[in-house]
């Protein structure tokens, strides 16, 4: 009867088996990119899947600034961010934050995908993007992965 039961493994930061990631943004829309890169930094294409650690993988990004958005997110998509201070609000398009920089408008997506608390801070932390072809994570040896197959 022993072969018959399994075992719930629960990953823990000890045995979570967390890798590097490349991904390219190139030509890709934002709101399929941004999912996708989500779910592999919460882990949820492994079959060890633990809902509450952190056994997601590192995310490269690379060219973000050849992103897509699709109809007229590029003019009517409104950024809002507030000093603290009484009428500190800003209000930016889109096309105004990609001229700034292009990897705000990716991990600004992203965040808003993962789960609102320390969890979701600390698996935030394992995204990097960069606007273009290069990245400085050679030595982590980061496999490529293209998103059409996960």
């Amino acid at each position: 009867m022993d072969h018959l039961s399994f075992k719930t493994v629960s990953v823990n930061k000890a045995n979570a088996n967390k890798g590097w990631v490349v991904i390219d943004a190139g030509d890709n829309t934002l709101g399929r990119l941004s999912s996708q890169i989500a779910n592999i930094l919460r882990g949820k294409h492994k079959p060890s899947f633990t809902p509450n650690s952190d056994c997601g993988d590192s995310v490269i990004v690379i060219n973000a600034d050849k992103l897509r958005v699709t109809g007229k997110k590029m003019t009517e998509k409104i950024y809002v961010s507030h000093s603290g201070y009484p009428g500190g609000q800003k209000r930016k398009s889109m096309r105004e934050v990609m001229e700034k920089s292009s990897t705000r408008v990716i991990e600004h997506a992203v965040r808003g995908m993962l789960p609102h608390n320390r969890l979701g801070r600390e698996q935030f932390r394992s995204l990097f993007v960069y606007e273009g072809a290069e990245h400085p994570h050679q030595a982590q040896q980061p496999a490529a992965v293209d998103l059409t197959n996960l």
